[in-house]
């Protein structure tokens, strides 16, 4: 692919579901996106990237239903929490809107109306289905429970048996029920609206498309053809749903609406669309554009929408078709697929709220990313090495061993021993080799990690020469002035060209660095031409990684209360913690309470919060529970008593180890505001294993 100047890009990142928060495998792809957008633009050309909501389908009108309000505005709800993350992590996108907008839904009835009348490929068939008598409403896989039929596993999911791992189908379910009312669902007919993807057209379309040798990454082009040429060959896909359904209308069939993976996909041009329509720009004319490229970031688990479905209903829909869907793995936290559920995950918000800096974890992703189909994992041992001694001892303290002097001694003024031929600094004859070329080459192909090996390997050389030159040696004598400006120049000249390479990576600290060198707006790849003739006053650009912010992130923010404890006589109503929302006994019945016997307890060694728990539960083995009740108890205050646990708490992988449970405590601040933690002590005549009701 060509780096010339002036290319015409369009891009976006798979559009998360409205129904939640992001969580962290969203901030990893995204970015990934805003580094090669910045990139991009940092060569000089024109790059529209945008995101949206993923607004539509039956969850969505579920959980506003169960909330008590609109759609439209559990959605915005949602919508409203975004900007903090994508600001808060220097994700920035030109654009965000919502698959529930006016502008998808002209496109999707757009596209469907040419997929029907022009090319041909819509056709209908009656199915049947499971249909909830209670709430009126077809039931989709996820919301039909019952007994697996290969091991009689009970509350069992409609497509899958989580026991045996056996795969059906939810007419297959013993005894099933409808998880939205209780009630035993009904064999219903129903008229579908299907795409019909394997028509011999749209076979030899993605055939010519999604195996084009200088498309799909390999392992992509692998699994398309795994699908192209398999036995069973691509099947016809169902894109209609019954109302109710939260969605858009299929035009010429009441009571029918689309698939939500119909209309989500062309979120991505209902939202270029509505930005075109803001800042004027012709949406026609610019997709239309042989010029154009358009390029999608996803994750692994959607490859088959974005690699079979989307090109070929673009392509019968007379549109523009993508250069590239680059896809990526999960993240996974030292080795373990990070599951919110599990309690295995790291919390975007939690990151930042803490204090740790966001371009911390912007060069730490971007250093463990290829443009492979790989998991990207987060070992926080690894964080703290790669952050305090790459990007902080190799790069940053470039700049702080240097800047000093040249601002003391030589009132910012820089000299350039480059151009004078008196560096002997190793740098510049890597760059002069073709180091530079190599680095662009591998942002352009999203190799981020091996153009950050290279740009490492050019700090070691740049640190070298200081180590060698020694200017801390040079200011003893002022003789050496001269030699002394040349070294500290060389050094900030070398730095100014790391940051230039850095910038797509950390584009807060690169703002910080321009206006270092007196320039006064973001950097670009043409800088390299150019040679900074002073400097400002030096001030910190980064701090290193604290070991104790990886704690703060693994913890738990506080422990769970079991009880409100009553208030002391000298506190006031605000000291305990108001009600929760209301619950039903059914909710309750879902957490297993146990009493447990405190065999073991222990200081955690690296948090200033945690104990270690060996608990008895009567299961005829020991739990490892941590605790953040070091505060309030001495571990040998603990040992053999007895306590309430959460048995069937999910494990939660924590930076020391995994945690099989929680203890339960009741808290309440005193009159000094200092909070009081109470470890629930069961009466005597309580054993190990009894549960708690």
């Amino acid at each position: 692919m060509s780096t010339t100047s002036h290319r015409k890009l369009f891009v976006t990142t798979a559009l998360p579901y409205a129904n939640g928060a992001f969580h962290i495998g969203h901030i990893m792809e995204y970015i990934q996106a805003d580094i090669w957008v910045r990139f991009q633009r940092m060569q000089g050309n024109e790059v529209h990237f945008v995101g949206a909501d993923d607004a539509h389908g039956a969850p969505i009108m579920i959980a506003a239903e169960k909330a008590g309000i609109t759609p439209q505005e559990f959605v915005a709800n949602i919508a409203a929490g975004r900007k903090q993350y994508l600001d808060g992590f220097h994700i920035e996108f030109d654009n965000w809107h919502s698959t529930d907008s006016p502008e998808n839904s002209e496109l999707s009835q757009e596209i469907y109306r040419h997929l029907r009348d022009e090319a041909k490929l819509i056709t209908t068939k009656t199915i049947e289905q499971f249909f909830d008598p209670v709430k009126n409403m077809f039931l989709p896989d996820r919301y039909i429970k019952g007994e697996c039929p290969k091991c009689g596993t009970k509350d069992q999911y409609g497509d899958s048996c989580e026991n045996c791992s056996a795969v059906y189908a939810p007419t297959d379910l013993k005894n099933p029920y409808s998880t939205l009312s209780g009630a035993t669902p009904v064999m219903k007919s129903s008229e579908h609206f299907f795409f019909k993807l394997s028509d011999p057209k749209c076979i030899e379309f993605l055939r010519e498309w999604a195996l084009d040798s200088n498309r799909l990454q390999p392992e992509v082009a692998n699994k398309a053809r795994e699908w192209l040429e398999g036995g069973d060959g691509l099947g016809d896909w169902d894109i209609s749903r019954d109302a109710p359904y939260f969605g858009i209308e299929i035009p010429d069939a009441p009571g029918k609406y689309f698939y939500v993976w119909l209309d989500a996909p062309i979120g991505y041009l209902a939202s270029l669309k509505n930005y075109f329509g803001k800042t004027r720009v012709d949406f026609d004319a610019f997709m239309a554009s042989p010029d154009t490229e358009q390029y999608h970031f996803i994750g692994k688990d959607i490859m088959y929408f974005h690699t079979l479905f989307w090109p070929a209903m673009l392509h019968f829909a007379g549109r523009k078709v993508p250069n590239n869907v680059f896809v990526h793995g999960f993240i996974t936290l030292s080795g373990e697929k990070m599951s919110k559920s599990r309690g295995t995950g790291i919390s975007p918000l939690r990151y930042l709220d803490v204090g740790m800096n966001p371009e911390w974890l912007r060069y730490y992703i971007a250093a463990k990313l290829n443009a492979k189909v790989e998991d990207v994992d987060f070992n926080p041992d690894d964080f703290v090495a790669r952050v305090n001694a790459d990007l902080i001892g190799k790069y940053v303290n470039i700049a702080s061993r240097a800047a000093g002097f040249i601002t003391k001694r030589f009132d910012g003024k820089l000299s350039d021993p480059v151009a004078s031929g008196k560096s002997t600094n190793k740098f510049w004859q890597l760059i002069a080799a073709g180091e530079e070329t190599a680095i662009r080459d591998a942002f352009e192909a999203r190799e981020y990690g091996k153009a950050i090996r290279q740009i490492m390997a050019l700090a070691d050389e740049v640190n070298q020469f200081v180590d060698t030159k020694k200017p801390w040696e040079l200011a003893k004598d002022s003789e050496n002035n001269e030699a002394l400006q040349d070294v500290c120049s060389d050094l900030l000249l070398s730095f100014y060209r790391l940051t230039i390479y850095l910038a797509p990576i950390l584009p807060s600290l690169a703002r910080k660095v321009a206006t270092l060198f007196h320039v006064e707006r973001d950097l670009n790849w043409a800088d390299l031409q150019s040679t900074p003739s002073s400097i400002r006053n030096f001030e910190h650009l980064m701090t290193r990684v604290d070991p104790k912010m990886l704690d703060a992130l693994f913890e738990a923010p506080a422990p769970a209360a079991a009880t409100s404890a009553p208030a002391p006589a000298s506190a006031t109503d605000d000291t305990i913690e108001p009600l929760a929302p209301e619950i039903k006994i059914d909710d309750f019945a879902k957490i297993d309470l146990r009493i447990a016997k405190i065999v073991n307890c222990e200081h955690v060694e690296g948090s200033d919060k945690l104990l270690r728990l060996t608990l008895d539960a009567g299961e005829g083995r020991m739990r490892n529970v941590f605790s953040g009740i070091k505060s309030a108890y001495k571990p040998e205050d603990l040992i053999g008593k007895l306590t309430v646990m959460v048995a069937n708490l999910a494990p939660r992988k924590m930076k020391f180890g995994v945690s099989e449970g929680m203890v339960l405590a009741a808290s309440a601040a005193d009159e000094n505001n200092n909070p009081g933690i109470y470890v629930l002590n069961p009466w005597p005549g309580a054993e190990p294993g009894m549960r708690v009701r």
